[in-house]
């Protein structure tokens, strides 16, 4: 029997996970972070910006099916592992996304990450001159 996968349900967890390795792909970005011994755990995010209630809950059933399958695998051991919907995630073929999760869970494990975000700078873009 393989090990049981927790879900991840705090926000904490979510805000932590996002300070860990980020693997973008077409259809999602995987973001893996280590939790202290927790085992493998996963959580998945679908935005508003993607589409209505039908369209979010349907990602999130194919998501949730593919790390069942990956992640007893080839997830990362004690390791939380989240995918961000991306807006083309719906129309992607599933066996073209697990083929994508496949290579993102490879990409983390061998700690190759994309580079980090650039932030918005904030600055006094907007003021007048004095």
């Amino acid at each position: 029997m393989p090990p049981e996968i927790n879900v991840l349900t705090r926000r904490a967890d979510f805000l932590a996970a996002n300070r860990g390795l980020r693997v973008a792909r077409p259809g999602f970005v995987l973001l893996a972070h280590p939790n202290q011994g927790q085992g493998k755990r996963y959580g998945i995010t679908v935005t508003k910006k993607i589409g209505n209630a039908v369209v979010r809950n349907r990602i999130k059933r194919r998501f949730r099916e593919l790390l069942r399958a990956a992640l007893p695998d080839m997830g990362l051991p004690d390791h939380d592992h989240v995918l961000i919907a991306r807006e083309g995630a719906i129309e992607r073929n599933f066996a073209a996304l697990e083929r994508e999760l496949a290579e993102a869970l490879d990409r983390a494990a061998q700690g190759k990450g994309d580079p980090p975000r650039r932030r918005p700078r904030r600055g006094n873009r907007h003021r007048g001159s004095k």
